[in-house]
Parts: structure tokens; sequence; C-alpha cells
């Protein structure tokens, strides 16, 4: 249930460091971020460390991060991971403290004195920006913004999304992401029906008006970033004509080698091979449209008449300059370089989809550039510099550690390597005392002098079954609740 804390914590705690010793007393960790890359850590350090007791601090009422806020509701198959995390969530050495923000409510020198060891993993929520004219234009938003939005993160509600202004789309980039708000712009809401998209979005997008979507990439289709799994399925919506110009497959010996080194990359571009063939001899009568532009770089965002609204956007072509060494390609890259030329495309909507990149919170060093916390195999680097020494008892996974990239699974591997880190730091007596930590009992008693209420984990199971229930008044596999304060509501709810 809703949890407020007891004035009893401390007491308890003291007489827990008068009965054990070092061998008996159980590593006490902290998990901020409940996404994959925290629960995935947090079910190897319980399975690496047999009495480690681990809490989980999430800023909203919900856990999963990017698996509830950002997987597509059309791909359901991708979230049965919860299951397994829910799993995670069970075990009587895990407390997951939802509703509790790092630097509001809890600062980083609170948890250094509450745990032995703090792992970073709340991923990134802010957005890279292209620092180009016209990206404060009404109509331009980050893709980030717009899957929160469809997918009921309680941020997004904070979108002003008009899709009935405009008949046409522009979407700056060609990575998953950007496949996936093209998907959701053109794909038939009869599909989406049943399943957990926001019920606000579902709507709006009954009304929507969008008709074209432009995909548009720096680079070429054999440099495009997105897998041959999302392509082939955006390619394989009904009643969608796709565009792809015979002129843009043109491949130069440096994209030849390219896909000698890179399988994923030739499959991707052979499915843009088959899918301009496809334009070619099917006759165009559908009624929604999507175009890949390649070899494009948006040098600007235009305003419409009002000088309120995006009215388009100007695209500078771009020729690739191989990074070429004895007539083979460096790293496997070949970077787009404006050539000067420049030209307009009309629109009423532009999402950039440029990239994620995650805050920084006080106290913690922040590599700006990189968009990470400074890391050596997951040990946090007191600042950027190479010589520099670890943060004692820090450690940071996922996203805010290697950048906004990889899929789901990758968290697999980046946990793994953090979870050794942390046995060596602890075999080497590199960790804090064990007998000077209050652990969970402590961070109780700091929320309760802050009059902060927090949520368990079931405390979310509560909001989930009333989610269940709710889809299935209407057909659907949830109906989220994505107002906070309504989440809160239903967590204090208790049932008979």
């Amino acid at each position: 249930m809703m949890m407020r804390c007891k004035s009893s914590g401390n007491h308890l705690w003291v007489q827990l460091r008068f009965f054990c010793n070092k061998s008996s007393y159980p590593l006490h960790i902290c998990i901020v971020g409940s996404g994959p890359a925290g629960f995935y850590t947090a079910d190897k350090l319980m399975k690496r460390f047999g009495q480690a007791k681990v809490n989980m601090l999430e800023r909203l009422p919900t856990p999963f991060g990017l698996v509830r806020s950002g997987v597509a509701p059309d791909h359901p198959e991708t979230k049965v991971v919860v299951n397994q995390f829910s799993r995670v969530a069970a075990s009587d050495r895990f407390s997951l403290i939802g509703n509790v923000s790092l630097g509001k409510d809890v600062s980083v020198e609170d948890l250094r004195k509450l745990y032995h060891v703090v792992v970073f993993a709340y991923g990134a929520e802010s957005d890279r920006e292209l620092g180009i004219k016209g990206e404060d234009l009404k109509g331009v938003h980050s893709a980030r913004e717009f899957v929160w939005w469809y997918n009921g993160h309680p941020d997004g509600l904070k979108l002003t999304l008009d899709l009935e202004r405009t008949d046409t789309a522009v979407i700056l980039g060609q990575g998953n992401v950007a496949l996936d708000a093209a998907r959701i712009l053109l794909r038939p809401t009869e599909d989406l029906m049943q399943t957990d998209i926001a019920e606000h979005a579902l709507a709006a997008l009954r009304r929507s008006q969008v008709r074209k979507v432009f995909l548009v990439g720096r680079r070429g289709p054999v440099q495009a970033a997105c897998t041959a799994k999302e392509l082939r399925e955006i390619l394989g919506i009904k009643g969608l004509n796709v565009f792809v110009q015979e002129a843009d497959l043109v491949t130069s010996p440096a994209d030849m080698e390219e896909m000698k080194l890179n399988r994923s990359h030739k499959r991707v571009y052979e499915l843009f091979t088959k899918a301009a063939m496809k334009s070619l001899s099917e006759s165009v009568g559908n009624e929604k449209e999507l175009h890949f532009v390649f070899f494009r770089a948006p040098s600007a965002i235009l305003p419409c008449d009002d000088k309120v609204h995006v009215g388009g956007v100007s695209l500078e072509k771009t020729t690739l300059q191989g990074m070429m060494d004895a007539g083979q390609i460096i790293n496997g890259q070949q970077l787009a370089v404006g050539t000067g030329v420049f030209e307009e495309l009309a629109c009423g909507l532009v999402l950039k989809s440029i990239g994620y990149k995650s805050k920084l919170v006080a106290g913690l060093p922040f590599d700006l550039k990189k968009g990470v916390i400074p890391n050596f195999q997951g040990r946090v680097l007191n600042d950027e510099a190479q010589n520099s020494k670890y943060e004692k008892g820090l450690y940071v996974v996922g996203w805010l550690k290697r950048g906004p990239t990889g899929i789901i699974g990758t968290n697999m591997i980046c946990a793994e390597e953090v979870v050794e880190s942390i046995a060596q730091d602890l075999e080497q007596g590199l960790l804090t005392s064990f007998l000077d930590v209050p652990g969970y009992f402590g961070l109780l008693e700091l929320l309760q002098d802050k009059a902060i209420q927090f949520l368990s984990f079931d405390d979310w199971q509560k909001i989930n079954q009333e989610e269940i229930r709710r889809g299935e008044l209407k057909g659907k596999i949830r109906e989220k609740i994505v107002r906070t304060e309504e989440q809160l509501e239903v967590a204090r709810k208790v049932r008979v």
C-alpha cells in the first residue's frame, strides 16, 4: 500500500547495527530509475549477492520506464519483458519507491549516506537540439514528446498537438523512433483500437488530417539508422503508398564496403530497393503516403504566413564523404557534407527524431557534450579527465552510462558490466563500511521528515489492475491512467 514512514525506523536500524557484523549484514543498494536498465541491474545484483537489499527509486507512480512509455502500442510483444521485471519486484529483498524524484525529493548526497551502493539508471528524458532557426515554432516537437503523448506518459499531457490543421508531417531522422512516429501517424486507427494507446491520442488520431509523412535523413539508404524489422513493418502497412527515389539507391564503392562490414545495413538497403521497385510497378491510389527523403539536412524550420506556426522545412542537399584509408572505410563510417544547394518542403507538423539526452542532476558529474555521466565500466568518475578518480559507491547503467543507443536487451549486457564492477570494488574493500548505513529504513525516515508519500510495487499493482479492468470494458489490452493525481488516487484505494 502507499507508505508513510514510521518513526520507529531509526530505532530498528540501531538494533540491526548492534546485532549484525560485516559477514552477515546485507549490502544495501539503491537504484535510481525503474526502466529496463534498472530492473536488469536489480535482478543481477540480487543473484550475485545473496543477501543484498535493493531499493528502486522512480519519479513516476508507475514503473518500467521505456517499456511503458517508449515502446509503441502496436508492439505488445516487446512489453512482455514486464513479466520478468515483475518477478524481480516480487522478491522480499526488493522494494519499489515510486513517486520520489532525485534532485527534488532526495539528493545524491542523501543516497550516499543511506546506501553502500547507488546505481543511477534514470535514462534520457530530454532531447538533443538541432540548433537551427525556427525550432520554437508551434507545431515543432520532439519525437520523444510525441511518443510520450501517445503512450500516456504523464508529462506527455503537456504536449499541444494539432493533427487537424495539416495533411503533411515531416520527421527529421530515420531511426526506429522516427519509424514508430510515422507508423502511428499513418496506421489505420482500427489497428490501434485494441492496444494500450492512450485514449486522448487515439481520439486525436481519428480526427487527424495527416495523409503524407516525409522521413528525412542526412545520409543515404545504406546508412539509415532503423532496423530491418522496423522498416519491414512500416512498409507492410495496408493502404500506404511508399516512395523511395531510385537515384538515392545508387551505391558507391564506399557504400558497398560499408554493407560488407555491416549486414544489417545491407538488409535495410535491400528493403528500400524493393520498396522503390514496388512504388514504380503499382498504381498510386492509396489515401496515405510515406516518403523517404535521403541526402538532406535541415537548415531551418520555416514559419507559415502567421509567423507563429510551422509552414515548412529548409533542407540542404548533402553528399557522403567517406572516411577511407587504403580503400577501406575507417570504422565503417561515411559523413554527410552539405553541398550549398537548398530546397524547401512544405508541412504543418515537424517531429525531431535526432536523439534523446540525459539530464544533469545536482551532485553528479556530467559530460554535457556526450550527454552521459562520465564513467569507467559503470564506475562514476568525478570529472571527464582521463585520470579522474572514482566516486566511491556510485555507479551508472543504461542510456545514462553509454548514451541513448541499443535496444531493451542491450541493457542486460550493460548491467552485467556494472554488477561486475561493484563485485570487484566490494572484494577490494572500496565500498562504504558495512555497519554504517541505514538503507531502506533510513530512506523511510527521510521521506517522513519531508512529508513525502511514495508508492510501493503493491500500489502499482492496484493501478495495473484498474488499467486492465478499464481496458476490458473497451476491448483493449489496458486503458492507461495518464494523470499522476488519478494514479495516486487509485493507489490509495484499499479493495475490500
